[in-house]
Order: structure tokens, then sequence, then C-alpha cells
């Protein structure tokens, strides 16, 4: 049993990661300003498992806040940031006070407060302009967005945490996840939820460019595993790394579209002559992004528990339920 800090706790991925660590009997805080993430994600946690879960409202934005979430903690898991590259370009002032700024205090705060391993959130999006396919993480390109250029950041400060002060930590590479708790009503809504949203309303989904476009969409429970894995290595060659966090594989926006249309037409909730338009690309955004997992299977001994169609079907499941 671990003392564990989850900033953004309250978010799609934070909660997930929150609700599993506290099943596994970890003392759980969770540090959250509610600027994205939601309080119905993590109440559930708050009735039913005060003994191990606590929350703090705060922003780490405020070094105060950042030291005392993280006092007598053993590991950290950042998940806080401006997560959106459209929200980046739009106000990039605000992403690179969260993105960094924030960041930075979380890792002064875990360098004062002895923490024993810095696990935060990196992004597919630090691969920037680079075309190569799959993504390996030693080769990245320039940044096309400002989000892009804040998560790489994040990574050469982490590095320079730990050379300075032999802070551990382990930078994780998200790749476009998806699953239960995503929101569909953000104004940077992720494309599974809202398109999950607009076909169970019967609108018709826009699509940003011709539908060509790739991804590596991955399932939350596969990012949960990589956390935890991270969390629980003892290998000193696996820490003071980074890992794509992926599933190692190739899907179109169209391809994902026939995908939830066949899911939600077995379930017969598919309205009739609902159909998506096709609009412009979307400033920012990269064609095509499949990850390399060689090195997560290395060092991390992580294999992936499921890929896009299960994912659909469970997520599907979870807004049909929800």
């Amino acid at each position: 049993m671990s003392n564990i800090l989850v900033t953004g706790g309250a978010g799609f991925i934070g909660s997930n990661l929150c609700e599993f660590l506290v099943s596994e009997g970890h003392n759980v805080t969770c540090l959250d300003n509610f600027s994205t993430g939601h309080i119905s994600n993590i109440q559930n946690l708050i009735i039913n498992h005060k003994d191990r879960f606590h929350l703090i409202e705060g922003d780490i934005r405020n070094l105060e806040i950042c030291k005392r979430a993280t006092t007598g903690v053993d590991f950290v898991f950042h998940e806080a940031a401006i997560g959106s590259v459209p929200r980046s370009i739009d106000n990039p002032i605000l992403t690179n006070e969260v993105n960094i700024g924030g960041f930075l205090n979380m890792l002064v705060a875990a360098r004062c407060c002895g923490v024993k391993r810095f696990i935060f959130a990196a992004s597919s999006s630090t691969y920037g302009d680079n075309t190569s396919i799959p993504k390996v993480e030693n080769i990245i390109g320039k940044p096309l967005s400002p989000y892009a250029l804040t998560k790489y950041v994040d990574e050469l400060y982490a590095e320079m945490f730990s050379n300075l002060y032999g802070l551990e930590y382990i930078g994780l590479r998200y790749f476009n996840v998806f699953g239960k708790r995503q929101d569909p009503d953000s104004a940077y809504a992720a494309v599974i939820p809202l398109f999950i949203k607009q076909f169970l309303k019967g609108e018709n989904p826009i699509v940003n460019g011709d539908g060509s476009y790739s991804r590596d969409f991955t399932y939350i429970d596969n990012v949960i595993k990589m956390n935890v894995l991270a969390m629980e290595t003892e290998d000193q060659c696996a820490v003071n790394q980074i890992y794509n966090t992926a599933c190692g594989e190739q899907t179109t926006i169209r391809d994902l579209i026939t995908i939830i249309k066949e899911e939600l037409g077995k379930r017969q909730l598919l309205p009739k002559n609902v159909e998506e338009n096709y609009g412009p690309v979307r400033k920012g955004d990269i064609a095509h992004s499949q990850a390399s997992i060689e090195k997560a299977k290395k060092f991390l001994s992580y294999e992936p528990d499921t890929y896009i169609v299960e994912g659909i079907k469970k997520t599907i499941d979870w807004f049909v339920l929800n």
C-alpha cells in the first residue's frame, strides 16, 4: 500500500486512475481545480472510500498547494493539464501557464517532499512534423501546436530534475486515449465521445478532413495498466525514460466511424439517415499516428489488453448506461 497523489484526478484519465488505485488498496489524494474535470467522476470515491480517498481542490499553478498535496506522498501521477491542441491554439498563454508552469511546480514539490517516483502524462503530439511510422520514442520532430511544445518541455524538465536532483521519473506519451468518463460536451471534445453522442442523438458529425487521417486509438484500461507498471517497476533501466502508451495499431477516422456505427446498429441505437459530413483539416493536426510499443514491452513488460473494436464496445456500453 502506497500514498499516491493524482493531479487532475477528477478528469477523464485521472478519475479512472484514482478508481483503480483505490480498488488496489492504496491511499489516494486527488488534486484538481475542476477547470476540465468533474466532481461526478469521483463522487463514488468521495462517498464510499473516505478512508483511502482524499480530495484537495486547488490549482497546480499555486506552488504551496502543490507542496501541501505532495507531503507524505510516495508516488505522483501528474495528469493535470490543458489537454487539447485546438484549445492551445486558441489560448497559448493559459496552456503554457498550466502545462509548463504547473508542471514545474509539481516537480519542485515532488523533489522537496522526497517523492519516490514522478510519473506524468506526456503526449504523442510531441512527435510533431515527424512523418515516420511507427513513432519511436527517440525520434521526434518540430511541435505543431503550443500544446505539443509544452508537453515536450515537460519531458526536458523531468530529465533535468533527474540529472540535477535525482528525482526518478517516467513519462508516458499517450496516443488518443478514449473510454468511460470522457467528456463529449466540451468545446474541445475528442472524436470518439463526440461521434458516439452525436450518432445517439441523430446528429450528423463533422469530420476534420476527408477521414483518411489515422490514429492509434488507445482504450483507457491500457493507459491505467501502463501507469501502474511505471509505478511498480523496480528495474532501474526502466526509470528516467519516456514510453509510448498505445496499442501499436492504426485506425483511420473513416474506419473508426464504421466501427462506431456498426456497434450502435447492433444495439438498434443508430437512428436512420445519420451520416458524417467532411470539413476542413484542423490546424495543428498531424496526418497519421501509430506508436511503436516495443520499448514499453521490453522495459515494463507491457501488452495492451483492449484494442479498438472491444474498446468501442465498452465505451458505448458506458455511454448508454450513463
